[in-house]
């Protein structure tokens, strides 16, 4: 048997899955304007008719990568244990985080790097930042040991978000810093909002 015939034939939702990471990578890398749909549908090994069967233009691809993301910021907060210290439970959810930054590291460079892209494209990525922002203001009011006004919630939740999404594409780029390094940068800060002063030490 060739191996043409014995290899499996992939399903349409494989496909789709299989051009969305490619196209996440090549975004990342490149940004919305530096690439091309023949340069994605040759990198995913697809003709550029089949690319169009999922998606009907580079924007609405762009759009799906950033969509995925949105749609995955919603794992973090309920990945917190119940039970534990506050430094053990930040570092379980934090190191959550940090395994998915490294399996998608094009997310943040699209959001913290590209600004290619029609008015649409922009709106969608500040969308994509607002969910980002409501999910830390989640895990503030979940871990929120020293009784942060509620109105301080939403800034305190935007500084956070931006400060750990500048911090993974310095890491992502620069390789500066080990993993355990980040997650010990990251949880003392985490503790240093979160914890009353004598329990961050």
């Amino acid at each position: 048997m060739s191996e043409t015939s014995s290899r499996r034939r992939l399903s349409a939702t494989e496909r789709r899955e299989i051009v969305l990471d490619t196209a996440g990578r090549l975004f990342g890398e490149h940004g919305y304007d530096g690439i091309t749909l023949n340069t994605l549908a040759a990198a995913a090994g697809v003709t550029k008719p089949v690319l169009y069967r999922h998606f009907d233009s580079k924007r609405a691809l762009y759009l799906a990568v950033l969509e995925r993301h949105r749609a995955d910021l919603d794992s973090f907060a309920p990945r917190i244990p119940i039970e534990g210290t506050h430094r053990a439970r930040l570092r379980t959810v934090l190191g959550a985080w940090l395994d998915y930054v490294e399996r998608h590291p094009y997310a943040w460079t699209m959001l913290f790097r590209d600004t290619g892209g029609d008015a649409e494209t922009e709106v969608f990525r500040r969308d994509v930042h607002s969910r980002a922002r409501d999910v830390r203001g989640e895990i503030i009011r979940s871990l929120n040991e020293v009784k942060i006004p509620d109105r301080e919630i939403e800034p305190l939740a935007e500084l956070m978000s931006m400060g750990m999404g500048s911090l993974v594409v310095w890491w992502i780029e620069s390789g500066a810093a080990t993993r355990e390094t980040l997650i010990d940068a990251l949880t003392r800060m985490w503790l240093s909002l979160l914890s009353p002063a004598e329990a961050i030490g």
